[in-house]
């Protein structure tokens, strides 16, 4: 059986939320509705208030906004309000109807029932069960448990997100009364295999989290009481001890639910798959051997990166330890305890004095097969065969390479942010995703093995609570361990409400564009030009010839599907497709398979004038929003329309656009879990961005394409994430005293929000300037962030403030902390924080909602800088509409006084919310003649109804 390798540059799905449009395949309703059918489902989503359904297969690696993944690619359709009949079987109950439009969920936990427009919530104890409500019908129907799945079950007084294992997921969110709990209810529709079975016989993964405290002492590990309460020892997948308290193992969801009342146990859920989310960009940040932090930091020497991703290529020259003497074998610190896990494809002589250390955790994914890996097909050890995990640690840590490029493109020294860092590789993701239970392991290895970063360009498709988050989770114990993590933000921009990876002990990243351009012009046949970017390496066009040009939805398709247009009317001719449905690159192949010679790709309004290079089969190259409406309108008028594409290679610095950009498929704030967090933090390069490749995949990742290369150029937060994950490294190097919140700060509060032409930075998706919602507090300069003379810090203690402010209990905290904390630790925790905006973030977010317009927060900074009796004074850039007083307004440090507190009130001047705009921005700046520190200031006005705090 030949294996489909999916491109890396797909376009990507959004996830499904109460009321919005759905997903179907290609072939339109019918075809949607059959693939639900195979999988014994039926679903609706009329407008307003009906369900929002996403079918795919597989998520891309360099995802992208706008498809599915897999055989059958997506095109957007809204479901009408007609009935979908059908039946969900569980048990053997009865046939269940369900039609379109106002469709009401009604949840009953243990003796507790709400019903809500688009989900529910409660104080859950015992198992759960679903009742759908016909509006249009008046019909109910009772589920119990869920329909194709498993009931799923919380501690007594613990409230948690349900979260079914399956990437195939519908979600909704609902607020209920006062003091009820935010529930997610993520529906799944389930593989046709599974539906043939009893959904409480079929055996699924679990994170188990428990207090460690309550092992009895007749057992001698904690290892030999998880065994000892599972229905058999084989059950066990992994424990962890270091990331988190618990084990994952292979369970019914009966027997999931009788572990949970074992004593001890804090929480059962259900595994969850995620998806993954660079030569020039070191002098674009202004790094050389020569710059402060690269003088400061020794280039990361003596700083472990780990790297969780689809492994490494151990060969790549990246990863050559020639620049490291044999000597530098014995620099490696002694709290070093990783190894270099070997396989049938990757001896324990394949790590060396730079890479040193790689591992690979399947047994999640393996859980999810129900069978071992086919290692035919993917490769059981730590080595890379997608490419992506060597681009991201190259990125992060990479050895100095002459001579790179790819086809020639973006030729020159080839380094990763932290070049004489070590880099440690953990195998975590997997042709269907990344699992939870890998990825817990992972973090529980790398914090035991004693990394110093960890680097993780993974992300759910949407935020989840941060203890129902395995990354958060992992996160939060790799910071209590004095482990900078970094994560991308996602690519599901350029809506609001997209970034994850948000917990507030995480460094989020979005990305942006450098100064470098891949130039490929179209030149119409009436003379005009215009612009566009491509890899493409081959023969270009006929010179001087202008050739016949197309436009594909008047040949049968107009993303240009594979097998839909017609050879007749594309034979010998150029081809403009529209972008989105399908990877950029297979529209090129499927233009080459009909005939076709050239390739044109267009933006739609969606992605703006965003502009993404990519390595394609056939002369092609893609322009933006603008510049694609005219060419379509030059096809539709011309009488015989006619063009070509002149390749201009690499262009840095001058005659290119002002950068950096914020990229519009950058996922965005405000911050979907906790408002008063401003998220992202950063944003950093992550457009066309060159590293090493995998030496078993194209540049294309197409399998039709044979071609193999030692670089390659992708984009995506996947690709701005390490960048900052290598800064991490260099800061650590240079202080490495500095806490993971202190070094989080300085890039914060040294950000900017201007480009190289001096202007504000814009947003590719709307040509206009942008906001700290999109960019977070602006783009790194890790020049100025090895010394940004004020650092906000944070501990331990802070965070359970942080957590107790936003409504968690001591056992929600339990299963964050790994460990039980005290039942009234909530009480203590409320004289340091009144909200969680009270966290001393680097950043401030504001929330004014009816009758709350006056919104006050604490902060404490330490001087950091040169001098110890250091002066601050304040400047104000004041949000629209808003009123901002700080006291003090001068900081006069010293010896004694080294760290100092100020309070901030931020005032809506508005009388009435309905004449107010819903968002304002500004900043405060601190300034002793050296360091400028600066915060920036997001404002919402709220009416209610909005995404709260979960």
């Amino acid at each position: 059986m030949t294996k489909r390798r999916t491109p890396r540059n797909e376009e990507k799905g959004s996830s499904g939320i109460c009321g919005g449009r759905s997903w179907v395949a290609r072939k339109g309703r019918r075809g949607a509705r059959r693939g639900m059918r195979r999988r014994g489902l039926r679903g609706s989503a009329a407008g307003g208030r009906g369900w929002r359904v996403k079918v795919k297969t597989r998520t891309p690696r360099n995802e992208e906004r706008g498809s599915s993944r897999g055989s059958s690619f997506a095109e957007k359709e809204r479901l009408g309000p007609r009935e979908r009949k059908g039946r969900w079987r569980s048990g053997g109950r009865r046939r269940v109807r369900r039609s379109g439009g106002g469709l009401r969920v009604r949840v009953q936990c243990g003796e507790a029932v709400f019903v809500d427009e688009c989900g529910g919530a409660a104080s859950i104890g015992g198992a759960c069960w679903i009742t759908w409500t016909n509006k249009l019908q008046d019909s109910e129907t009772s589920l119990s448990p869920f329909p194709q799945s498993v009931p799923y079950f919380f501690s007594s007084n613990f409230s948690a997100t349900i979260t079914p294992p399956s990437s195939h997921s519908l979600t909704t969110t609902t607020t209920m009364a006062a003091g009820a709990i935010f529930l997610s209810i993520l529906f799944l529709l389930i593989s046709s295999s599974a539906a043939a079975s009893s959904p409480e016989s079929r055996p699924q993964t679990f994170i188990v989290h428990v207090s460690k405290s309550h092992k009895p002492a007749l057992f001698s590990s904690h290892r030999d009481w998880y065994a000892s309460i599972l229905p058999h020892p084989s059950a066990l997948l992994y424990t962890y001890s270091h990331a988190a308290a618990g084990f994952s193992a292979s369970l019914t969801a009966d027997q999931a639910s009788r572990l949970l009342r074992t004593p001890g146990i804090l929480s059962v859920v259900p595994d969850q798959i995620r998806h993954l989310h660079t030569t020039h960009t070191p002098s674009f940040l202004g790094l050389s051997p020569s710059s402060p932090l690269s003088l400061n930091s020794a280039n990361g020497d003596g700083v472990i990166i780990g790297v969780l991703d689809t492994g490494i290529w151990p060969l790549h020259p990246s990863f050559d330890d020639a620049a490291f003497p044999a000597a530098a074998a014995d620099k490696i610190p002694a709290k070093w305890r990783g190894i270099c896990e070997s396989g049938k494809d990757f001896p324990a002589a394949a790590c060396n004095r730079k890479l040193i250390g790689a591992r690979a955790f399947y047994k999640g994914y393996e859980s999810y097969r129900g069978r071992p890996i086919d290692e035919t097909v993917e490769s059981k050890s730590p080595k890379d065969t997608e490419g992506h995990g060597t681009h991201t640690a190259s990125t992060a840590g990479g050895s100095l390479v002459t001579n790179a490029s790819l086809f020639g493109y973006a030729s020159g020294d080839a380094r990763g942010l932290a070049p004489s860092a070590w880099i440690a590789a953990y195998k975590i993701c997997w042709s269907p995703g990344c699992f939870d239970s890998d990825i817990l392991a992972a973090f529980d290895q790398a914090v035991d093995d004693g990394v110093d970063v960890i680097s993780l360009s993974v992300g759910a498709s949407y935020a989840p609570p941060y203890d129902s988050d395995s990354i958060a989770i992992g996160a939060f114990a790799a910071a209590r361990k004095g482990i900078v993590v970094s994560c991308s933000a996602g690519n599901s921009g350029p809506g609001a409400y997209t970034a994850t990876n948000i917990a507030p002990w995480i460094l989020t990243v979005g990305a942006s564009t450098v100064d470098r351009d891949f130039p490929a012009d179209v030149v119409l046949g009436d003379g005009s030009v215009h612009a566009g970017v491509s890899l493409y390496g081959g023969a270009g066009l006929p010179e001087g010839e202008l050739l016949p040009l197309v436009y594909s939805a008047d040949c049968g398709s107009r993303y240009c599907y594979s097998g839909y247009l017609d050879p007749v009317k594309v034979k010998g001719k150029i081809v403009l497709c529209d972008r989105g449905g399908n990877a950029r690159v297979e529209k090129g192949a499927s233009v080459k398979l009909a005939g076709g010679i050239g390739m044109i790709m267009a933006n739609t309004d969606l992605e703006g004038n965003e502009l993404l290079a990519d390595a394609h089969l056939i002369p092609a190259t893609m322009v933006g929003a603008t510049e694609g409406d005219k060419i379509r309108e030059y096809i539709q008028s011309a009488a015989s329309p006619t063009a070509t594409i002149q390749f201009r290679g690499t262009v840095i610095g001058e005659g290119t656009s002002p950068a950096p950009k914020v990229a519009s498929f950058s996922s965005r704030g405000p911050n979907r879990v906790t408002p008063e967090i401003l998220k992202p933090d950063v944003i950093a390069p992550g457009v066309n961005i060159l590293a090493g490749w995998t030496g078993a995949a194209a540049p294309s990742d197409l399998e039709i394409d044979p071609r193999r290369v030692t670089f390659n150029i992708i984009s995506g937060t996947s690709m701005s994430c390490p960048h900052v994950s290598g800064l991490a490294a260099l800061l650590k190097g240079a202080h490495p005293d500095w806490s993971p919140a202190a070094i989080k700060s300085a890039m914060i509060t040294t950000a900017t929000t201007v480009d190289n032409a001096g202007e504000n930075i814009k947003d590719l998706a709307s040509g206009k300037g942008t906001t700290p919602f999109v960019y977070g507090a602006g783009h790194v300069v890790p020049n100025g962030a090895v010394s940004p003379g004020l650092i906000y810090d944070l501990n331990t203690t802070d965070y359970v403030s942080f957590l107790c402010s936003i409504g968690y209990s001591a056992s929600r905290i339990a299963v964050i902390f790994g460990e039980p904390i005290a039942s009234d630790a909530c009480e203590h925790a409320a004289a340091l924080a009144a909200g969680p905006g009270d966290l001393n973030y680097p950043s401030f977010s504001v929330v004014f909602k009816p009758k709350f317009d006056v919104v006050t927060y604490k902060r404490v900074v330490k001087n950091v800088g040169s001098s110890v009796d250091a002066v601050y004074e304040l400047k104000v850039n004041a949000p629209t509409n808003v009123d901002v007083k700080v006291s003090p307004s001068t900081l006069v440090f010293s010896k004694e006084s080294p760290s100092l507190a100020y309070e901030i009130t931020f005032s809506s001047s508005v009388v009435g919310f309905s004449n107010a705009a819903t968002q304002s921005f500004g900043f405060v700046e601190w300034s002793d003649g050296v360091h400028k520190v600066r915060s920036p200031i997001a404002v919402q006005w709220r009416q209610g109804g909005s995404v709260e705090s979960i």
